[in-house]
Order: structure tokens, then C-alpha cells, then sequence
């Protein structure tokens, strides 16, 4: 393998959280008889989220925090009834319960045999500790932009990373299934992965599945991410 270490988008990339929450939402007693689309009530809590976090320089909140907003306004903005303080907490919380991919950690396994694999997010840290827990990840290190306090796709959050490993940028291949996380990281100096998850959001499909500029690898899954990786030795 050439590269010195992987970094991995971790929300969307390697954790469904589409399909978890979806489920969630099945064990939110008084919502179970109301007809309302719940895959766009899940698409819409994300973008809101998304909106509040990405670009964030030195906020005095994370992610979480974040999530927990924005499912209120998502709450409103479907017209549903409110939420006791359990119901409202334990959906809130399902963020740390999300599954991951079931490619993934197989793939994680065999690379970490190769060059260090680092978690690199704008989750906050608390939550990649819980799902990597959950799902059986072992990382060799989590690097949340919540850390850092410069979340992406801002140049210094991926400069930070590098520095923090210890290696120029362009000693790190960055993994994800964002296009405007990849682009950030090439302009950044790092090397770059498109992994497609056509499954992200749900039956909408992903905003964006498609590359929409040169990375140095276009993979269907982590299955052809690995082999590809590993040959290269």
C-alpha cells in the first residue's frame, strides 16, 4: 500500500444512518400510527443538521447538539405532536446507536494490517466512540473536527489532521462518499477515494453518487476498496 495512512469519513460513509434512524423512528410510540413519510422525515433531520455543522469555525457547540435542534424543527416542520422528555431524548440519542455498513469493518480489519486507518469527522467524538463500539471498529485514531474546532470542508481541519498523524497530506488517502469532503481534501493535498453507498439516503438515493471531479480511486464498496488498496503492495 502507498499510502502511509486512510482516513475515513465516518457519517454516511461508513455508518447507515438512513436505515437506523428509519428504524428508530419504529420504536417512537406515539408517532406508530401516524401516517407520515419517514424517510423524508429522517432526509430532512440530516440536512438540517448538516446545514448547522458543515463550515463551522470554533463553534460553542457540536454535532449532537446540532441533532438535537434540528429534531424539533424536523418535528415541526412535519406537524407532528411533540415528544415526551424519554421519547424526545432516546430518538435524539439513536445517533450512537447508528449501524454500520456491513462491508466495512471486514475491510477496516485488513487495512489496519497495512497503514494506520483514522476516523475523520465532523461527529462528534462521544458518538464515533459509541458506534465503533457498537459495530466492532477498531480504529488507530479518531480525529473529530469537534477536536480540532474547524470543521470541514475547511483547508485547516484537513491540514490539522495530517499535522496530528504526524505526515504531510499527501501521505494520507482520504475514503469518502461526499463529493465536497473529497474535493476539500484534494485541494488540501490528499489523495482521494470516492466509495459509492447508493443506499445512504434511503430511496431517494445520495445527493450526490456520482464523482464529480478526478479522485485516484472510484470504488463500488469497501469489498474493491480493500482489494485495490492491497494490491498496490
Amino acid at each position: 500500500m502507498r499510502h502511509r495512512a486512510l482516513a475515513f469519513d465516518t457519517g454516511g460513509t461508513v455508518l447507515d444512518w438512513h436505515g437506523s434512524i428509519v428504524d428508530e423512528l419504529g420504536a417512537v410510540s406515539t408517532w406508530q400510527t401516524l401516517s407520515f413519510d419517514r424517510h423524508e422525515f429522517v432526509n430532512e433531520w440530516r440536512r438540517r443538521t448538516m446545514k448547522g455543522i458543515v463550515g463551522q469555525l470554533r463553534p460553542d457547540f457540536h454535532m449532537d447538539d446540532v441533532h438535537l435542534r434540528t429534531l424539533a424543527e424536523t418535528i415541526g416542520h412535519f406537524g407532528l405532536p411533540a415528544l415526551d422528555s424519554t421519547q424526545l431524548q432516546a430518538l435524539w440519542r439513536a445517533w450512537h446507536r447508528l449501524r454500520a455498513w456491513p462491508d466495512f469493518a471486514p475491510a477496516l480489519a485488513r487495512l489496519r494490517e497495512k497503514a494506520p486507518v483514522v476516523s475523520f469527522t465532523m461527529l462528534p467524538t462521544a458518538l464515533v466512540l459509541d458506534v465503533s463500539r457498537l459495530n466492532g471498529l477498531v480504529w488507530d485514531a479518531v480525529i473529530s473536527c469537534q477536536m480540532i474546532g474547524v470543521y470541514k470542508p475547511h483547508a485547516e481541519a484537513y491540514h490539522i489532521a495530517a499535522a496530528w498523524l504526524g505526515l504531510a497530506p499527501s501521505d494520507i488517502l482520504m475514503v469518502a462518499c461526499h463529493n465536497f469532503d473529497l474535493n476539500a481534501a484534494q485541494d488540501a493535498g490528499m489523495h482521494t477515494a470516492f466509495v459509492r453507498r447508493p443506499d445512504e439516503w434511503g430511496p431517494a438515493g445520495p445527493p450526490d453518487p456520482t464523482p464529480n471531479r478526478k479522485y485516484n480511486l472510484v470504488v463500488e464498496g469497501f469489498d474493491e476498496l480493500q482489494e485495490r488498496l492491497l494490491a498496490e503492495d
